[in-house]
């Protein structure tokens, strides 16, 4: 079936192709997010809530409409592949309009319950991450991803080092221009080499695993669009902010122990610092506030904080 999508990022074009894909929908409340015009057709997609019961993934360019269609196609695999994997409920998808509509989960962003783990709860929820980050990053999970699916592309990089040592200084005060190219040169050095490959979601931000409020439990792994090959490491990488120093570390322990293999910490933290600076330089450069509305030189001093504590050379 030809690829189709949206022909403008509005509410009555998503009910419209709603219509074609999932007509009991149609007539619902429609609650967007990220439906935003933009100029670069790599970011043309968004969802929406509808009836605050399901979440539909669509798009108005080619791009992220081909990434929906290779999630369903995704989610498919590992629905068998790994089936005690935490997986959202596919209602319906399609490629022509690329839509994707899965059941909303009775769970929250981990953002929304991270103050609310306390160090007793610490274990728990470090083992939660570990078990689903341990299990995809199973050699034969990518082997039996790539024999349904083929060749898998990798992780979409976050900023080089490069050009963070070209445009980052702009940003911050005098006297930390200086530690930033320091820090690059470091990371540069810890990703000199490749690491083994595995499948990695890509994404794994705070944003992208919900947890039971009430028994801080992690439910649901979201957002699969972005899954391919990568080393493990990568996707440990936004841990050390989202998560906090000590149930980072909490993490990569029990992560070594129950998959038998043992995790680079600079390597993450090179990957950390990358995928930071460049959140914050994008963002910056196209106006956009920061997710804490503080400024990219507070987020360096927070870097810096966690290289200390972690007793990475940074």
């Amino acid at each position: 079936m030809t690829l189709t999508w949206l022909d403008e990022p509005t509410v009555d074009a998503l009910r419209a192709a709603l219509r074609m894909v999932a007509p009991d929908l149609a007539d619902g409340v429609i609650v967007p997010r990220g439906l935003e015009p933009s100029d670069d057709p790599q970011w043309c997609g968004a969802s929406a809530e509808v009836d605050g019961r399901f979440v539909v993934k669509f798009a108005w360019a080619q791009p992220p409409a081909r990434r929906i269609c290779y999630q369903v196609r995704l989610l498919d695999v590992l629905r068998v592949a790994v089936p005690w994997l935490p997986l959202p409920m596919v209602v319906a998808s399609s490629r022509s309009p690329a839509m994707l509509v899965t059941r909303r989960a009775a769970a929250m962003p981990f953002f929304d319950i991270r103050r609310l783990i306390t160090p007793a709860d610490r274990p728990t929820a470090a083992g939660d991450l570990a078990a689903i980050l341990a299990g995809l990053h199973d050699p034969e999970v990518l082997v039996a991803v790539s024999a349904a699916i083929g060749p898998l592309p990798g992780p979409m990089a976050p900023a080089s080092t490069d050009t963070l040592r070209a445009r980052f200084g702009a940003l911050i005060r005098s006297d930390q221009r200086e530690r930033v190219s320091t820090w690059c040169d470091w990371a540069d050095r810890a990703l000199a080499t490749p690491g083994r490959t595995v499948l990695v979601h890509g994404d794994f931000h705070g944003d992208n695993h919900l947890w039971d409020r009430e028994s801080l439990r992690l439910r649901l792994v979201v957002d699969w669009e972005t899954a391919g090959t990568g080393e493990p490491e990568f996707d440990l990488r936004c841990l050390p902010g989202d998560c906090g120093v000590e149930l980072f570390t909490a993490t990569v322990a029990q992560y070594e122990r129950v998959s038998g293999t043992t995790l680079d910490t600079d390597r993450i933290m090179a990957w950390h610092l990358r995928t930071v600076l460049g959140d914050a330089l994008w963002r910056a450069e196209a106006g956009v506030a920061l997710p804490d509305r503080r400024t990219p030189a507070q987020w360096v001093d927070d870097l810096e904080a966690r290289f200390t504590a972690l007793g990475t050379f940074g």
